[in-house]
């Protein structure tokens, strides 16, 4: 039988969702505006921070998969009634990729210098990223545990919990932030980008914290492993090498953005910093409405309700598009007050009002491409989102912005490349999803 989705249902879901998901890129926004108003060295800092936010934003999207493929599973066996089969799996997810994270971090300490010579930083930019790095990367197996957790909840239709521990996170960050970078004078020296980095450690700590105590306290969810592993291990690691491969596709983009920028000179990496970091968020905040749609649509598949699942679909299209719109509203009637929050840089703030425009422009773009980005991951197609990042990534983004560059167009040829890049993103998606369903939906 068809279940009706309201708005409060989805709002019920994507509003706490929404405010967990803008957890990450808070802490790097923080990091980026404080060190931004740094009086000495501030620009360079700054350019550090962005290069290394998006090595980490790489490595945290790759083995953060696990978020949405648990939410998959769980929300398909909640909606099928057999949530006791999977009770074991996400405790196995999560022992395996925090294991994983601890190799990364062995692997890629030592290499610092080498990975961020690959992003064209040199000198004392690329000085500031080693330190920085060297510090900021101990956090990540406490972000992937909090994932991990996330995941879980939301394959339990919960995102109360998540947001809770999220705000804690992010304050704890700015108030880290602030006793750390700039210090208290007879008591605390100030730690400039060094100090940047370990508050986001320590906001990364507490957040892992709190999920494990919600996590025990809030469910019948267990955290010690037990073996053998779950038969849906196998299913879970298909979906994360599926999104493993799409993830690599996706930082491809983000790496020949973060490179271009960098080659262009210090000014164009640091206002290429603030312009990313504002995309990112809002892209987490759009993720909220993805958030609702992965969440839902997984329980709708396992309860085979196609119906609803395309009323599911037509909503979150309509609601994706008002979002984008009011989120670049918001961003054009703040415009010049909110590049001056992260930078006091002349040749900084010209150059990022020059392209900022393109950004709030694309938000209706973007909302609608992660709206079915978190739609089809909550019903497990993960090889089709893979091919889609594949096909976007290598045939349209790297050729325009190739284009781009060597009609020197800079930081506009940046961001067209994005713009075009989300298109094809979102658009195969859009036209898969009613192909499969409306027929489903018209033969129950």
């Amino acid at each position: 039988m068809s279940t009706s989705i309201t708005l409060k249902q989805i709002n019920k879901l994507a509003i706490p969702a929404l405010i967990a998901g803008v957890s990450e890129p808070i802490l790097s926004l923080t990091d980026a505006a404080i060190i931004g108003n740094m009086e000495a060295n501030a620009t360079t800092s700054l350019a550090a921070v962005g290069i290394v936010t998006t090595f980490l934003s790489m490595l945290i999207w790759v083995l953060g998969q696990t978020r949405s493929a648990i939410s998959s599973i769980i929300s398909q066996y909640l909606g099928a009634g057999n949530i006791e089969a999977v009770k074991n799996l996400p405790g196995q997810a999560i022992f395996v990729i925090t294991t994983l994270s601890l190799l990364i971090i062995a692997v890629t300490y030592p290499l610092a210098s080498h990975i961020f010579k690959l992003y064209n930083a040199d000198g004392a930019i690329l000085n500031y990223s080693v330190d920085y790095y060297r510090i900021r990367v101990f956090g990540f197996p406490f972000t992937l545990f909090t994932i991990a957790v996330f995941g879980t909840f939301r394959g339990l239709q919960n995102t109360y919990f998540p947001m809770l521990i999220a705000i804690s996170g992010a304050s704890a960050n700015i108030i880290f932030d602030v006793i750390l970078v700039y210090g208290i004078e007879g008591f605390i020296p100030a730690m400039h980008i060094e100090g940047a980095a370990y508050a986001s450690v320590f906001a990364q700590l507490i957040m892992a914290l709190l999920s494990a105590y919600y996590l025990l306290k809030k469910t019948d969810i267990p955290l010690i492993v037990k073996f053998p592993f779950n038969p849906e291990m196998k299913r879970f690691t298909l979906m994360i090498l599926n999104l493993f491969v799409r993830t690599i596709a996706l930082n491809i983009a983000l790496y020949f953005g973060t490179s271009f920028a960098t080659k262009y000179g210090g000014s164009y990496i640091a206002a290429y910093t603030i312009a990313i970091n504002l995309w990112f968020l809002g892209a987490f905040l759009i993720d909220g409405y993805a958030s609702a749609g992965n969440i839902l649509s997984g329980k709708l598949l396992g309860a085979k309700d196609y119906k609803s699942l395309i009323a599911l679909s037509n909503k979150l299209i309509k609601y994706g598009i008002i979002v984008g719109l009011i989120i670049g509203t918001i961003g054009a009637v703040i415009y010049y007050p909110l590049g001056r929050l992260f930078s006091n840089d002349q040749a900084v703030l010209s150059k990022f009002y020059e392209i900022f425009w393109i950004i709030l422009a694309m938000q209706p773009l973007c909302a609608l491409a992660f709206i079915f980005d978190g739609v089809f991951k909550g019903l497990g197609e993960m090889k089709y989102l893979r091919n889609v990042l594949l096909f976007s990534t290598l045939v349209v983004f790297i050729p325009i912005i190739f284009l781009t560059d060597q009609l020197d167009y800079k930081l506009y040829g940046i961001f067209i490349a994005f713009t075009f890049w989300m298109v094809a993103r979102g658009l195969p998606l859009i036209i898969k999803f009613r192909k499969t369903f409306i027929p489903l939906a018209q033969n129950t």
